[in-house]
């Protein structure tokens, strides 16, 4: 069955961008050792993307080059026009996410979706029972405020099923979110 996952990485406080809505910070670790294969085994699990409108509006603004995501389907949850990034297979959507999730987990024949963000859409996707995991690659820095790693009605509780150490202080943990009593998966 296909699932939903979150992949993710945020400061130590919580914080998956800063009070002004940038990655800086982020950047500055950009290359660790391990990094790239565990992107790559991450990505060769994927099948379509869901994905927030402001963090499109920022990839669209910060990418001058190739669209990162060829060859996947990308549903984009918007309530504004936005432009379309040229040659990106891009669906652009409005709505609970309970409305699009049967589409998005058919789009991504058989594999997974990756729930790009942000903090307010994978909040979304708890709210509603249908994230599976969390991959939280957790950085060593504050940033005392910013955008929250999760934005949420409710509370879920999280199961660690993995956790690796990285050159640096970063830790990669991985969380299977318990689903609420009641929670369905029929999409």
């Amino acid at each position: 069955m296909t699932q939903f996952r979150y992949y993710v990485a945020a400061s130590a406080d919580g914080y998956i961008a800063d009070e002004n809505e940038r990655l800086d910070w982020l950047m500055d670790f950009d290359g660790f050792a391990g990094q790239t294969e565990s992107y790559d085994a991450f990505m060769a699990e994927i099948g379509a993307i869901a994905m927030g409108a402001d963090t499109y509006s920022w990839m669209l603004n910060e990418i001058r080059e190739e669209w990162p995501y060829q060859g996947l389907p990308v549903w984009v949850f918007a309530h504004r026009e936005l432009a379309a990034f040229p040659g990106a297979d891009l669906t652009f959507v409005r709505g609970d996410v309970t409305e699009w999730a049967g589409d998005i987990a058919r789009s991504a024949n058989g594999k997974d979706v990756w729930v790009v963000g942000g903090g307010s859409l994978a909040g979304q996707f708890v709210d509603e029972g249908l994230l599976d995991e969390v991959l939280l690659y957790s950085m060593p820095v504050l940033l005392g405020g910013g955008r929250p790693l999760f934005a949420m009605r409710g509370t879920a509780r999280l199961n660690p099923t993995y956790t690796r150490e990285y050159p640096g202080g970063i830790r990669e943990t991985r969380y299977a979110v318990k689903k609420a009593p009641g929670q369905s998966r029929e999409y």
